[in-house]
């Protein structure tokens, strides 16, 4: 089983960036499918984003499509989520997360993933 850790996490004003990473230790990092999910005050959590580490294929949830990148970085175990033209609606803890995923990952599943961290605040201020 492998364990993650996020950081980066911090406020910013809406139209700003961050970039959030997983560090992601344990064995067969290859064999996974990394995703960031987030929970806001109040509401569900919400699946965002995944790769596949084999191929790096990309995956987004439509409210964050074209403002989010994920992608990683083998050498280092790690996988990030650059976060351009924040909005206070992005407001959330997010969590990244991994599992085996056979086929195509579906977003909506991401919270679901067997592994997950602790969590990172992000805040965007109007």
């Amino acid at each position: 089983e492998v364990q993650l850790v996020e950081s980066g996490g911090g406020l910013v004003q809406a139209g700003g960036s961050l970039t959030l990473s997983c560090a992601v230790s344990g064995p067969a990092f290859d064999d996974y499918t990394i995703g960031w999910f987030r929970q806001a005050p109040g509401k569900e959590r919400e699946g965002i984003s995944c790769i596949t580490i084999s191929d790096l294929s990309t995956f987004y949830a439509d409210s964050v499509k074209g403002r989010f990148t994920i992608f990683a970085d083998n050498a280092k175990n790690t996988v990030y989520l650059r976060m351009n033209t924040l909005k206070p609606e992005d407001t959330a803890v997010y969590y990244c997360a991994a599992d085996r995923v056979f086929g195509w990952p579906k977003i909506a599943r991401i919270p679901l993933f067997g592994s997950s961290g602790h969590g990172t605040q992000v805040t965007v201020s109007s």
